[in-house]
């Protein structure tokens, strides 16, 4: 990627990245970095950086460390809302739960068929406490935005056969508008089709529903389903 950012900007390309001592490849690399974390925050939910997590529960409140106990790829970085679920029970788990309302469930405490969620301190916490036999499933937003080349979640650039889980092509060219910006050039038409270019892929990212503007059933109701094709006539 630093290869082919450096040969559309007409200077030296290096022959490794990583590790590279010459202060502008040390430059780019650095910029490379910074395109990468800033593409990730462009969107709240990029589809790549969109995981989902299993785990058994404890038969505790406290479920550990979010980052480690509980995802154990140690790339957490929030739960997507509404899809926390136990899945032995087939019921959700309800929350994230503020500081108020969870003070009060532990003041007035009510067994009821939900469960509820807290995060603090990193930490995950479920009240009532859940079996140890249960499973619980939900999906994260994920802090890689790049991976090595077994596919294991990375936050940075870490070797020269790393690849992006962000869109590279996107990448090359904000590091290309980010140089200029950095060397004192003029970078308003790179930083133009960039920005085009990345609008367009927030808005294909992951697909759309079709929205009714009729205020019409958003979810299908229970009933006798009869398929658009393919009837027995026999």
């Amino acid at each position: 990627m630093i290869e082919r950012a450096t040969r559309r900007l007409g200077i030296p390309v290096p022959s490794t990245v990583v590790g590279n001592t010459d202060a502008q490849v040390v430059q780019l690399l650095e910029i490379a970095n910074q395109e990468g974390e800033e593409l990730a925050a462009r969107k709240s939910d990029w589809e790549v950086m969109t995981l989902e997590n299993t785990f058994t529960f404890t038969a505790a409140a406290d479920q550990g460390l979010l980052n480690s106990a509980v995802v154990s790829d140690g790339d957490f970085d929030y739960i997507i809302n509404d899809t926390f679920w136990n899945r032995t029970t087939s019921l959700p788990v309800l929350g994230s739960l503020n500081a108020i309302d969870w003070q009060t469930l532990q003041a007035f405490p009510v067994t009821g068929p939900y469960e509820q969620y807290r995060i603090r301190s990193g930490k995950l916490f479920i009240d009532p406490a859940p079996s140890s036999t249960d499973t619980g499933a939900f999906e994260y937003h994920s802090t890689s935005w790049c991976e090595d080349n077994v596919a294991v979640g990375q936050a940075l650039w870490a070797a020269d056969d790393d690849v992006g889980r962000l869109d590279e092509t996107l990448m090359i060219l904000g590091i290309i508008w980010r140089w200029k910006q950095v060397k004192g050039l003029d970078y308003a038409e790179e930083f133009k089709l960039y920005e085009t270019r990345v609008l367009d892929a927030i808005a294909r990212d992951g697909g759309a529903p079709r929205l009714a503007l009729n205020g019409g059933i958003r979810h299908r109701l229970p009933g006798v389903m009869v398929p658009l094709g393919s009837w027995s006539v026999s």
